[in-house]
């Protein structure tokens, strides 16, 4: 439903595209806003628009001078500027571009929190700081996440052992099988809260 407070806006190279003109009427009457985007200022298109946008180019990138090559290039570049345009002035931000398109790449990143893809309760791989690495390998190799977490008595962590550290602590020390994971687990770790982005977690160093 076309009404006074849309805009509308029409693209033709030539201006007289048959099929924009015949509803051009119907739009003015309904005191809709014509924004025309036209290689010719003078075209009956141009003429009936509240405001024109020149898109016109000396050539086209065809041989022939025949097929719209250069022209649709500005087109798009010309439609581009006026989006981002538009994007400013009504402050629209990223969270308001992921809401209109959730199932897009960009909104996945914005909308999908730690919460939504994290692992919970008998999922998460956890090992007593005071057990063999084999044992924690064990875990790792169970929960299929390439890491343990490490927990005290009271089962809270303090630390996680990774496939990269059981890779170093070989190279370091070879014999592992006694080795105690709470000696050698990495103590310097970070925490997220769950209801953060879960984009900027893979941004924390």
């Amino acid at each position: 439903m076309i009404t006074a407070a849309d805009a509308i806006l029409a693209i033709s190279y030539s201006g007289e595209t048959n099929e924009l003109l015949t509803i051009v009427p119907t739009l003015k009457r309904e005191g809709a806003t014509l924004i025309a985007m036209t290689g010719n200022p003078a075209s009956s298109l141009a003429r009936y628009a509240d405001v024109h946008i020149n898109c016109h180019v000396n050539r086209e990138a065809c041989p022939l001078n025949l097929a719209p090559t250069t022209s649709t290039t500005m087109t798009l570049a010309l439609g581009d500027a006026l989006a981002v345009a538009c994007l400013s002035a009504k402050g629209f931000t990223k969270e308001d571009f992921a809401r209109s398109h959730p199932g897009g790449a960009l909104g996945r990143r914005l909308l999908i929190h730690v919460q939504d893809i994290m692992r919970t309760g008998n999922d998460i791989p956890s090992v007593l700081q005071s057990v063999t690495v084999l044992d924690a390998v064990r875990e790792i190799t169970k929960k299929h996440i390439g890491m343990t977490s490490v927990v005290d008595d009271c089962n809270r962590v303090v630390g996680i052992f990774t496939e990269g550290d059981l890779r170093r602590l070989i190279e370091r020390v070879g014999d592992i099988r006694h080795v105690i994971i709470g000696d050698v687990m990495n103590k310097n770790t970070k925490d997220n809260c769950s209801r953060r982005i879960s984009r900027s977690c893979r941004q924390i160093d």
